[in-house]
């Protein structure tokens, strides 16, 4: 059994226009919502054995409060410039390369890449953009990356950030 958690980055400032789009960082609601999401997993699902990141600042910035949450050991913490802007195919081929000694795969990428990644690979539910910050964990029956595909992966869960904020 594998799993993989799809995370879309948090939220990201605008405000500077010189900023190339690969250097924006943060808004304070993503801050927020990554300390939220990142408390909320590692209370109810535990520690990932791996974490990859888009080299995006959005993106690590979020993987590092996930990784700071839950005392992560750094090593198992990945790098992937092929993620910033990428394809779900291109996605789904850095995933399946990876050591099968891993269990649960922890990816923190854009959209629109992320969306169709988890609409590719699970046809139990279909998002339509997954908003900042969204996790999206599928379990596949399979003991090799190599080998995930739709037709042996289930929805284990989703959450969104206002999933865990207080309406009024």
């Amino acid at each position: 059994m594998k799993e993989l958690i799809l995370i879309r980055h948090a939220k990201s400032d605008w405000g500077n226009e010189y900023l190339k789009d690969i250097d924006r960082h943060l808004n304070d609601r993503g801050y927020g919502d990554a300390y939220l999401l990142s408390n909320w997993y590692f209370k109810s699902h535990g520690i990932p054995d791996l974490i990859l990141s888009s080299t995006a600042t959005r993106a690590l910035n979020t993987a590092l409060i996930f990784a700071r949450t839950f005392d992560f050991n750094m090593n198992d913490f990945i790098l992937e410039k092929n993620m910033y802007e990428s394809t779900a195919a291109k996605l789904l081929s850095i995933i399946k390369k990876q050591n099968d000694t891993k269990k649960k795969i922890m990816l923190f990428s854009h959209n629109p890449g992320i969306t169709n990644l988890s609409n590719d690979l699970c046809k139990d539910v279909f998002f339509d953009n997954l908003p900042t910050c969204a996790i999206v964990s599928l379990k596949f029956e399979t003991n090799s990356w190599k080998d995930i595909t739709e037709k042996n992966s289930k929805l284990n869960y989703h959450q969104f950030p206002k999933d865990h904020k207080n309406s009024n």
